[in-house]
Parts: structure tokens; sequence; C-alpha cells
């Protein structure tokens, strides 16, 4: 099935018997036991609605099998937490999403396990990251938030040639504009709370890959508990049809704005792929399908003063915490999503105060850039009184 299709129809199995065409939502916890092939339990990740979000994100993402999760974050932090163990070491892309970063840098010496973290992660500085105890490498691209581009096939070759476990948050793509299984990765992770749910209601988060990978994983998400119930799966499998809308819309109007942004007299600096002169343009226009829904500037004002200041100029887009969803928001990442950073290590990144990042929704074009240039002309005679 081709993507629009999959989206609608992929996963899909009916359990109802009356023959509707939803999927029936089994509010159980309790589920008998005799007459089945396996014991059925929300924490095992077995459920029929479990089952079948996880079978659409799969045919998505082309995918064997996958497990669901009670956020991004859960499934990341489980995923590496089965597949390292203590005195093993991991590679990490330094640009990451910030509760990623703070994961690995509390969480991941404290049970023994080693990174070390690479700012540009080519073949070749790669190499000179790799110990003898290295067993994953982990990459985020478009990379959250100032929108880096990894060359996927580059890593997946390299961690092949030397048996490494690979590993992708494809979040800012979604399965829409980027497929890295496809080009080798091993494991793609999504915050499904952003685009796959794309209605700013759900958290939860996903997990995809090889069916013998995803059994390792399972043995340990079963100890940790990290489960999505019925109830959000049902929502989740309704979002997920109308994915491919959402996200084609998201595409045209962040071009739009970066494009518009770019060329604005008080703005300093643009993030996003879709802009030729990006570094990472002509690899992005390789392994992605669409630039993606994500962008960030750097407006010229001073510091985080000057950036809340424009955010409460805004009429449309709106000033909040997460992305992916159907609205436009707003937020600097270093009040945000990295706020756990250390000044220095935001610095490191490249992650300033005056830094914002924008999650731009479906609405009309140019509502969103009217809204931008209002916002821009009354901030800067804010700015200079």
């Amino acid at each position: 099935m081709k993507k629009a299709t999959a989206c609608v129809h992929g996963g899909q199995n009916n359990h109802d018997p009356v023959h509707g065409l939803n999927t029936p939502i089994y509010t159980s916890s309790a589920f008998g036991y005799l007459d089945t092939a396996e014991n059925i339990y929300p924490r095992y990740y077995n459920t029929p609605n479990q089952e079948i979000v996880v079978d659409k994100i799969c045919a998505l993402e082309q995918g064997e099998a996958g497990l669901l999760f009670g956020s991004g974050m859960a499934a990341i932090s489980t995923t590496m937490l089965a597949l390292l163990q203590s005195g093993d070491h991991v590679i990490l892309q330094r640009d990451l999403y910030g509760g990623t970063h703070h994961f690995v840098t509390s969480e991941l010496g404290r049970v023994g396990i080693s990174f070390t973290l690479v700012a540009d992660p080519t073949a070749a500085n790669l190499e000179i990251a790799r110990q003898p105890n290295t067993k994953l490498v982990y990459i985020e691209t478009p990379s959250n938030p100032l929108l880096k581009i990894t060359n996927i096939e580059e890593v997946s070759s390299w961690t092949q040639q030397h048996q490494l476990i690979s590993m992708i948050d494809n979040t800012f793509a979604s399965p829409i504009n980027q497929n890295p299984i496809t080009l080798g990765i091993d494991i793609v992770i999504h915050s499904g709370t952003k685009y796959l749910g794309g209605h700013s209601d759900l958290c939860f988060g996903a997990v995809i890959t090889s069916q013998k990978l995803r059994d390792r994983i399972h043995a340990t998400a079963i100890n940790l508990g990290g489960s999505v119930n019925a109830a959000t799966c049902a929502l989740i499998e309704r979002s997920l049809k109308t994915l491919l809308l959402r996200v084609k819309q998201q595409n045209v109007n962040a071009q739009a704005l970066a494009e518009f942004l770019q060329q604005h007299p008080d703005v300093r600096q643009v993030y996003y792929p879709g802009l030729p002169d990006h570094e990472g343009h002509e690899i992005a226009q390789q392994q992605m399908q669409g630039f993606g829904g994500m962008l960030s500037f750097e407006p010229a004002v001073d510091g985080s003063e000057g950036a809340e200041q424009l955010m409460r100029q805004l009429k449309i887009i709106t000033p909040a915490i997460s992305l992916g969803g159907v609205e436009s928001l707003i937020c600097a990442p270093a009040k945000t999503s990295h706020i756990k950073l250390s000044v220095e290590e935001r610095q490191q990144v490249g992650v300033r105060d005056e830094l914002l990042r924008i999650s731009v929704g479906i609405e009309d074009t140019e509502d969103l850039l009217e809204d931008l240039k209002q916002a821009l002309a009354k901030t800067v005679l804010v700015m200079n009184e």
C-alpha cells in the first residue's frame, strides 16, 4: 500500500462481530486465558488495540514489528536499557532532544553504561568515537531544535560494517517524510505525542524494528511497564488515518514560513532543511520525501527577553510546549525542550536564548505569514522604545 492508503487501512484487523468499520475498544484489563495461545494483558503489549496501532505504524515505516509506549521517552529509555548492559558503550549524536540528552547524561552512567557525544556523526567521526565495547549508535535527524541533517545511509552502513545496532529518533520527520528502515537503520523511535497523534491531546511513543530486536526490547518493556491503554490506542489509530494529509500541509506551510523569515531584515538566522543554503539540504533531498513542519530561527533581539516579547505579539501561532499538532506552536528551546541542559551544554549545541522553534500547523499559509510579519514589526518597535 502507498502511504495514503496505509494511513487509513494499514494494520486493519476487524474484530467487530457486527462489522463496524472502526476497531472496537477493548476496555478490559483482564482477559480469559484457558483457550488462548498466550496470556493477554495490557502490560504485555499484546491487546488488540495495541497491536493494531503498531501494525499501522509498521506499515508506514516499513518495519517488521514494534511496540507502543506511554511516551517517547519511555520508548527511548526502555529500548536503550533493553539492548545495553553495564560495561557497554554507546555513541550518540550531540544534537539531541533535551529529554534524551538528560536521560543519557543522568541515567546511563548510573547503571555502568558509558557514552560519547559526537558533534557530527559522519563515518569518520563515529570511527574516532568507537570503542571495543561500543554496542549502539543513536542519531536524530532532522535534529531538535536546529534541524541538523545526518546522512542516514552513511551511519547505517558504518554500523553494519562494525555489527553495531543503529537507532534513530524519526519524530521530526514523521513516517510520511522519512523511512530510516529502508535506509538501513535497525530501530526507529517516535514520540507519537507529536505528529502521529497530531492533535496535541495524546502522549505516547513507538518503536519500530525487526522481530528479533523487538523481542529483546519487549522482555525489558514488560518489566518496566510503560504500556498504553485501549482508549488511547483508539485515539491514536484515528489520528493516524489523517497523518499524511496533515503532514503534507505542514510541509507546505513550513517551507513558506522559512522562506519568508530568511528574507526578513529582522531575522538573523533560519534553520530549515528545505532552504537551499541549509548545510544539510542536499542530503535531506536524498533521504526525505518532504522537509517537515519544524523550523527554528533567531530574531534580531537580545536574548530571552526579546524572544518572549516577539512571542507575545503573535495572534495565531501560540507559545506552547510540544509540537506536531494541527495548530502552529512556538517556543524558546532554552526555556522548554532544552531547559535541563546547562548553559554550557546549550552553547555547545547552538541553542541560544533568543532561538525560537516553530511547529507549523495546518492553518492557511497566508494567515501564518501575516501573523509572523505583524509580530516581527511590533517586536522591533517594542525593542526600540
